[in-house]
């Protein structure tokens, strides 16, 4: 038997694709990363992928894992690798209220997920623009982010247990329902944001919470981001930390989206430079019941602290969602931002973090030094200014890769001396190796190394991405 005959009776013939049927792999989301697979193998269930990697491991060939194809850095670049597909894996194998987990296989669709913890009146908190076609195995695999950090954290704070395929096929069982555990080396916390380097994930126990029983949403202009942290100071304050989300859209990118979705809706009648899309989640039913005078309290709490704000001359204007519909809109709104990015090109699109107070000043330096570099380039950002996520995107005068580097490494070198990270959701992929090279503490990067030639000796899992040579 040939290598391809082997794969295909693991999984059966008409789950290992090749050629033109291989098609939907051969590219990311982005469209930037290409390549032309082996083949690609969609398996069953965790019996099958550690088949396919223990025959891989034996012969020496490289395995790309992919979910659902939603990454931005080239993570899955599938050039000459077998492709382990986690797409058929899809069981929810079990909703628990009373312990609220949920027990899922990495193929589960994000908003399948949601939609499963919903019928039980919980959520699981994790959520982006891409939610309709991301799975868990690669929300896992690259530690994502999104727009509730503020309140319920990263991925990998919503994971209690992982089942994980290693290099050579053995399956590592750390499927933990344990909110404390304390014995020996985070194994799960390795493998949450290695990108497929160290091993596939195949299963995951998360975190489910209670759903918020009345949510106040609104899009507020503010006149400085330093205002928007007093913001969201006051009304973490007032709420006892219930706020979901804190993302800020400067007009260039409202005025972006609106050219590209023409059916849309400003959110002012006059254009503002600096945009915030707050909301707050309330769960106990006293902020869900409408008072005397009719409002819902956790809606009525919002408006009075913004009108106080409004009337100390603090804000611009403020819009408070009056419906779901409203409400929907203004989330539109921002969670378009993946397709408004790349509309443009040639494009730096770069995903960092900051600590809260130097988002403002990282803007104005980095909008100084981008035209010092490339006079007459555009700049245009949003970001989860809660937890200090910008998504800085520069678009230079020319389609010069020397000019790109040059753009991409001022923009670290600025994060860097901010105290920030070249990368805070998106992962390293191939995008981001340059700068792990230029940026990464190089005792860091070499326990990084260590560590996968421990655990993929031959290096055959996802070869190329996230360890710079």
């Amino acid at each position: 038997m040939n290598i391809l005959d082997r794969f295909a009776a693991v999984v059966g013939p008409a789950n290992l694709l090749t050629g033109d049927a291989s098609g939907p792999w051969r590219r990311d989301w982005t469209g930037k990363y290409a390549g032309t697979p082996l083949a690609v193998a969609r398996p069953a269930g965790t019996a099958e992928v550690s088949a396919l990697l223990a025959i891989a491991h034996e012969t020496g060939t490289p395995v790309v894992p992919t979910a659902g194809l939603t990454g931005l850095v080239g993570g899955a670049q599938p050039d000459g690798a077998l492709v382990v597909s986690v797409d058929r894996m899809t069981a929810i194998r079990e909703i628990r209220p009373s312990g609220r987990l949920a027990v899922v296989e990495a193929g589960v669709v994000l908003t399948a997920l949601h939609e499963a913890a919903a019928a039980h009146d919980l959520i699981f908190p994790l959520t982006f623009g891409a939610r309709g076609s991301a799975r868990i195995g690669g929300v896992l695999a690259t530690n994502a982010g999104g727009s509730n950090v503020l309140r319920y954290g990263n991925t990998r704070d919503l994971c209690l247990g992982l089942e994980v395929v290693l290099a050579d096929g053995r399956v590592m069982n750390l499927m933990s329902e344990l909110h404390k555990d304390n014995a020996g080396l985070n194994l799960r916390h390795l493998m949450i944001g290695s990108e497929g380097t160290l091993g596939v994930i195949t299963a995951a126990v998360l975190k489910l919470w209670p759903r918020p029983r009345a949510y106040a949403t609104a899009m507020v202009a503010v006149p400085s981001l330093s205002v928007a942290l007093d913001l969201l100071n006051r009304v973490q304050d007032a709420t006892g930390g219930a706020v979901e989300a804190f993302e800020y859209m400067p007009q260039s990118y409202l005025d972006l989206y609106l050219q590209h979705f023409p059916e849309a809706r400003p959110p002012f009648a006059e254009a503002h430079q600096a945009n915030i899309l707050i909301e707050i989640g309330m769960i106990a039913p006293r902020d869900a019941t409408p008072g005397p005078d009719g409002r819902v309290p956790a809606t009525a709490l919002l408006e009075d602290i913004l009108g106080a704000m409004l009337e100390e001359g603090l804000l611009l204007d403020a819009v408070i969602a009056q419906s779901e519909a409203q409400r929907a809109e203004m989330w539109t709104r921002r969670e378009r931002a993946g397709e408004v990015t790349f509309l443009k090109k040639p494009i730096v699109d770069t995903d960092i973090a900051v600590p809260l107070e130097a988002v403002e000043p990282f803007l104005a330096r980095m909008g100084a030094e981008l035209q010092a570099i490339d006079p007459g380039a555009a700049d245009m950002c949003v970001a989860h200014l809660g937890d200090g996520n910008i998504h800085y995107n520069a678009y230079p005068t020319r389609d010069d890769p020397v000019l790109l580097d040059l753009i991409r490494e001022k923009t670290e070198e600025v994060v860097q001396d901010l105290g920030g990270s070249f990368s805070a959701e998106h992962g390293i992929g191939m995008a981001k190796l340059s700068s792990m090279r230029r940026r990464k503490d190089p005792v860091a990067l070499e326990a990084m190394r260590a560590v996968k030639r421990a655990l993929d000796p031959k290096g055959i899992l996802n070869p190329g991405k996230v360890y710079p040579d």
